[in-house]
């Protein structure tokens, strides 16, 4: 018999299956214009973002006037999206309803039966970020990591979870002991979009990965160093190139990469590998120092376009994990 928010599988079990039956999880575990004014666009950024602005160890000045309000005619949302980024002396304040600003998938979907809404959403950053030895782990119930520019939040993981035996999961409740990864594997299907973003059943779409509408939206092209959101913790979110040698403006743009991969053997008490391969649990993945070229948060020091004195900051990247899952700035 299949209860509310348990499902026995067989090997390879089919996905879509599981989120109808149980609705989606909720998961828990943009672009500054240089002094552009309201347009058809719906942007205005009224402080702008030039190559003087930022120092290393404030980000005052820097995106301060970002405010977006517009009419979002994609068939799942059908509603304005509205995000405000103010500054006051010591603060970086969002206001904004979480409804993105960009195309998105159908929801709801046959894996994701929640339909986007919009929400209160509110945050106040630290303008004088501090860089700790302490990763501090964010996202579901503790709070988002981090808004993009539009408003939306990031957050990576879900509330999917196996037991010890694998023959019982559920997409919601965290209830087992092994966290289900959203991007990483082909067993559970999330229903998110190409976006890398679905919805949580109170109607907040969220990012899991690159936000790659928004960063269309940006209309930068491509090999360019975006800021595409703050941290919790103040620190900036750039979005997949950064400059080779971090403290070089003058080096090339590269790709930058994730430095996590999957363990050569899985831990103690992991359903099977026959039933669910390596990457499938969050508990699979690893951090390498060195292995690429961030820390375990996603982030490092360098220099950026925004911040020419350098700055501590985090990225979006293509390889796992996708985005920053926790912070090193003083909360």
């Amino acid at each position: 018999m299949i209860q509310a928010s348990t499902v026995r599988l067989p090997a390879c079990a089919a996905s879509a299956a599981l989120s109808v039956l149980f609705g989606l999880a909720a998961c828990g575990g943009g672009d500054g214009r240089d002094t552009t004014t309201a347009s058809a666009t719906g942007t205005t950024d009224t402080t702008g973002t030039t190559a003087t602005a930022g120092t290393s160890g404030s980000t005052a000045g820097v995106q301060c006037g970002y405010s977006w309000n517009a009419f979002n005619a994609s068939a799942s949302v059908n509603a304005t999206s509205m995000a405000s980024w103010s500054c006051n002396a010591t603060a970086r304040v969002l206001l904004a309803n979480g409804i993105p600003d960009h195309a998105v998938g159908t929801f709801p979907n046959a894996n994701n039966p929640n339909a986007i809404s919009a929400q209160s959403v509110a945050a106040s950053y630290t303008l004088s970020p501090t860089l700790t030895t302490t990763a501090t782990t964010l996202g579901g119930p503790a709070g988002a990591g981090g808004y993009l520019l539009n408003g939306v939040k990031i957050d990576p993981g879900t509330a999917g979870s196996c037991d010890n035996s694998g023959s019982s999961c559920t997409l919601i409740g965290n209830s087992g002991s092994w966290s289900l990864e959203a991007l990483t594997q082909s067993y559970f299907n999330f229903g998110t979009d190409s976006n890398n973003a679905h919805v949580q059943p109170g109607g907040a779409y969220h990012y899991h990965g690159m936000p790659e509408g928004f960063i269309t939206k940006l209309g930068k092209g491509t090999s360019t160093m975006s800021l595409i959101g703050w941290a919790a913790d103040g620190f900036p979110i750039y979005a997949r190139y950064g400059y080779s040698t971090a403290g070089d403006a003058t080096s090339a743009l590269k790709v930058i990469r994730g430095s996590y991969r999957t363990k050569a053997a899985p831990d103690a008490n992991r359903p099977s590998t026959s039933l669910y391969a390596m990457g499938t649990f969050k508990q699979d993945w690893e951090y390498v120092a060195g292995l690429g070229d961030l820390d375990e948060c996603n982030g490092r020091t360098g220099v950026t376009p925004e911040f020419p004195g350098g700055t501590y900051h985090y990225y979006a990247t293509d390889n796992y994990p996708y985005l920053p899952r926790c912070v090193k700035g003083r909360l």
